[in-house]
């Protein structure tokens, strides 16, 4: 499950790979010979090789989609007894890992969102560029969105589609859906997309007015979000005191739940009032921060490399460094 990359299919399963902020993701991480990293997704494995390629490290490759999984035997290949792929949810990393004999690692990356290849990949009914099934599952289980198009109610739709797509005309867009279904089933991309274009209007900005709505069914089909959080609180359990975490975000969604994350665990989040009575501090005190920030807000990519690849445009990395401190509580407050 890989947001970060350009990619041409040229060929039946093979790629050319353009990872976002590769080099701001491995300065972040510091590879190391002898340690263990994680890249929780896969995709087309740029980030897996970059740790590789830095030091005699090992890396456990994590991602949901089979054919990501598939595509890394090469790579694997390249690197013998070094490169562990793992078929799976990051969420659920220490579930995967601890059979390899890891429960402690020195670095973990996250590249979220949708990879390249599965956009450009026209069967997986990701993108509303190509006409295809209805279907944008990154991995096996679960409902297609086209059974949830079919299925929600119009106020599930609504509420989904502003939720994680931020559209503003999602009660007219889910007005629409509804309306259309009950004529026929909603089966294409083309038909969804065609939907949607009919009550929202194409911004200024020139984005197809069907994106958001693109985005908000893959988020909610594929549990994008609530994978998100438990992964990083897998992290924080998992890494090592001086174990580094480099995420690379492509949403606000998501930018904001790894900010809010780390403002909390890092000791960022406001302290109580030394105006307060002696005794009230004490009951409110914060416990140690379990992470450093590595630099102050989020980092974005360099000119050259937008240049190069403008999918990069909405890309931030954020990064942090796991101090010996036990694992906060949940929200970072006692």
């Amino acid at each position: 499950m890989a947001g970060g990359s350009t990619s041409n299919p040229t060929n039946a399963g093979k790629f050319n790979h353009a990872p976002v902020m590769l080099a701001e993701v491995l300065e972040s991480l510091a590879p190391r010979d002898g340690a263990v990293y994680v890249d929780t997704t896969l995709g087309g494995g740029a980030y897996s090789r970059g740790m590789l390629e830095a030091a005699e490290c090992r890396v456990c490759a994590i991602d949901r989609d089979p054919a990501a999984i598939a595509r890394g035997a090469a790579l694997a290949e390249s690197f013998p007894g070094r490169l562990t792929l793992i078929q799976g949810r990051f969420g659920e990393m220490e579930q995967l890992l601890a059979p390899h004999g890891i429960r402690e690692v020195d670095g973990i990356a996250f590249d979220l969102g949708v990879s390249s290849m599965q956009l450009d990949d026209a069967a997986r009914g990701f993108s509303f560029r190509f006409d295809a099934a209805l279907d944008m599952r990154m991995g096996s289980g679960g409902p297609s969105v086209e059974e949830v198009i079919n299925t929600a109610s119009q106020e599930m739709l609504a509420d989904l589609i502003y939720d994680y797509g931020e559209e503003r005309r999602a009660r007219a867009v889910a007005r629409a859906i509804v309306a259309a279904r009950a004529e026929a089933p909603i089966s294409r991309t083309s038909q969804l997309a065609d939907i949607v274009r009919s009550v929202v209007r194409r911004s200024a900005g020139g984005i197809d007015p069907a994106t958001r709505t693109f985005q908000a069914l893959r988020i909610y089909v594929n549990d994008e979000l609530g994978e998100l959080d438990m992964g990083l609180a897998a992290s924080e359990r998992m890494l090592r005191p001086g174990g580094r975490l480099a995420v690379v975000s492509f949403h606000s969604l998501e930018d904001r739940r790894v900010k809010k994350f780390l403002r909390a665990h890092s000791g960022a989040m406001p302290r109580p009032s030394r105006h307060l009575p002696e005794s009230l501090v004490a009951a409110t005190k914060m416990p140690q921060p379990s992470f450093t920030l590595l630099h102050k807000g989020a980092r974005k990519p360099g000119a050259t490399e937008l240049s190069a690849n403008p999918r990069a445009r909405s890309a931030r990395l954020r990064a942090a460094e796991r101090t010996a401190a036990p694992i906060m509580p949940e929200g970072g407050a006692a």
